[in-house]
């Protein structure tokens, strides 16, 4: 039986509903998820009641679970031991220190693991606690921006390499204050993603920095073209989340972002993430 699904937006996002992840996916099941997968970029499952065995069971049903990627600072604390692979975003704090990673604020948009030599290619979020504002996460169609995008910047920016870095600490528009840990890459400016065969902006302003054999004064105004254009409102489904909310979303064709929410209030997030497979083409 095909699953029930409910599209979200235009251009990104489905609900998948009437799913208990806390049960056994059949192999029909996951063959169908990960179809939805490619299809809608993004996938929301509400209402859900998981353990952390089960969220990572539900990570293997779309690939190898990915390692955490982050200084062990920033490893859970507290938590069981089968927590090794799941990491907290969170700014509750323990005496004075918070519990998990990206605690605070609003946050660009930006491709998980970008900076990373292979970046991981799913990411799943898992509701545990959440504000009573705020701290939504936006999702913005790589694809759809791509294919929208003008010629004038698309082309002098066609078959280029981008570089990118990262500081572990920094979360919000205009933190300059980053931990000593970091991380530095270089990928396509447009992925062509190796499932689809359909191309997609693979540059954010969180992360990159440059355009690899590009000077900075023609490389800059064509970055912030295509920063502006992928994240117009119209490529973005802007989620607003529920204690349970699980959500699966794809890093090689989409990006992401959070809205400011209250410091006063706790969020507490457990994410996991699906490995890899090879350098972005």
């Amino acid at each position: 039986m095909p699953l029930d699904v409910k599209k979200l937006s235009t251009h990104i996002g489905a609900e998948v509903l009437n799913l208990n992840l806390a049960e056994d996916l059949t192999t029909e099941a996951a063959a169908e998820l990960n179809r939805l997968w490619l299809e809608h970029l993004v996938l929301v499952f509400r209402g859900q009641k998981l353990s952390q065995e089960d969220q990572l069971r539900v990570t293997t049903a779309f690939g190898e679970v990915g390692p955490l990627g982050r200084p062990a600072e920033f490893y859970p604390k507290g938590y069981s031991e089968i927590l090794e692979n799941i990491m907290l975003i969170s700014n509750i704090r323990e005496d004075g220190e918070p519990i998990g990673a990206l605690p605070d604020g609003d946050m660009m948009f930006h491709h998980d693991m970008l900076h990373a030599d292979i970046p991981h290619k799913g990411t799943i979020l898992y509701a545990i606690e959440v504000p009573s504002e705020g701290g939504n996460t936006l999702f913005a169609n790589g694809y759809t921006a791509y294919e929208t995008l003008d010629a004038d910047v698309r082309e002098p920016l066609e078959g280029r390499m981008a570089f990118h870095h990262y500081h572990y600490g920094s979360t919000h528009i205009g933190d300059d204050i980053g931990t000593p840990a970091f991380s530095e890459s270089t990928h396509p400016v447009f992925r062509t993603h190796e499932e689809t065969g359909k191309k997609a902006i693979y540059i954010n302003r969180l992360m990159t920095e440059s355009v690899v054999d590009m000077a900075d004064a023609e490389a800059k105004p064509l970055l912030d073209a295509v920063y502006d254009h992928s994240e117009k409102p119209e490529f973005v489904y802007e989620h607003v989340w529920q204690v349970g909310d699980l959500i699966l979303w794809d890093n090689r064709c989409s990006m992401h972002g959070r809205t400011d929410f209250s410091e006063t209030e706790r969020r507490l997030m457990l994410r996991t993430t699906v490995r890899g497979e090879s350098a972005p083409a």
